[in-house]
């Protein structure tokens, strides 16, 4: 098996540790292996949309980290039919957008947030 060098953030190493106690994966590697299986199955799920789509996408953010949502907002403005921000705790944020459109725009917008590194999370949920 090849090994693979990552650079990641504290809090995101005490998170992992904590996932990893509580679900009883043996290590940092397998858990790291089986978030990495659950976004190829993700993947693979996205490519197998065609034709025009309708979806939710949630994204969890800071509430800091706005601008992001902002400019990925305007981008696909085409494709948004609805568009709701809430507040979870004081200071983090969750945007749900329904979104309807051909399936290359939608899974381009689902990828442009779970790409941004200011994002906490993003999924996209058809229906």
């Amino acid at each position: 098996m090849a090994i693979v060098s990552l650079s990641l953030p504290e809090p995101m190493i005490q998170a992992m540790d904590r996932i990893q106690r509580s679900m009883g994966f043996s290590g940092r590697s397998e858990l790291v292996r089986a978030a990495i299986r659950l976004l190829l199955e993700d993947d693979r799920e996205k490519a197998k949309l065609t034709g025009m789509v309708n979806g939710l996408l949630v994204v969890t953010h800071d509430e800091d980290r706005e601008e992001p949502v902002t400019a990925l907002k305007h981008r696909f403005e085409g494709i948004i039919r609805t568009h709701v921000h809430s507040k979870t705790t004081s200071t983090v944020c969750v945007e749900l957008f329904i979104v309807h459109g051909p399936a290359k725009q939608v899974i381009d917008m689902s990828d442009s947030f779970r790409a941004e590194d200011k994002m906490k999370s993003a999924k996209y949920i058809p229906i």
